[in-house]
This record gives structure tokens, sequence and C-alpha cells, in this order.
């Protein structure tokens, strides 16, 4: 089987993907992501990444996830 790349965003309605808009796809990954927020979401970063970007996921995690689990090798 050839593999091919994804041209579309794909949503999951009925338990079937289907091609989607990109407003419908981040609308459902919003949703997704709101229904798992607080002490059922937890984050992992790794050390080789920025400072930057480790921040970035830290912020990401407390403040629209609104979970502190969040956990990095640094600490190693």
């Amino acid at each position: 089987m050839k593999k091919t790349r994804l041209t579309t965003p794909l949503v999951r309605r009925n338990g079937v993907l289907e091609p989607a808009s990109w407003d419908e796809a981040l609308d459902a990954a919003a949703t997704g992501l709101a229904a798992h927020s607080g002490t059922s979401y937890g984050m992992f970063s790794c050390s080789k990444a920025t400072n930057e970007l480790n921040f970035m996921a830290q912020k990401f995690a407390r403040v629209v996830m609104g979970s502190n689990n969040i956990d990095s090798c640094n600490r190693t």
C-alpha cells in the first residue's frame, strides 16, 4: 500500500473519519481538549527543547488546560 500524505483535516463523526474544514477540525480539537481539562490532563516536555518551548508547554498546561500536571526530564 502506498503511503500518502493527508491533504485535508479529518474529524470523527459517528465513529468514521470524514474530511472537514480547518474551522471544523479546530473546533473539534478544542472541544476534545476541553473535555479533558483539569486533573485528567498532563503534559510532558523534553529537556532537549528550548527553554522557550518548555515555558510555553507549562503555560499551556496550566492556563489553557487548567492542570498543574506537567513534568520534564530537566529534573534528572
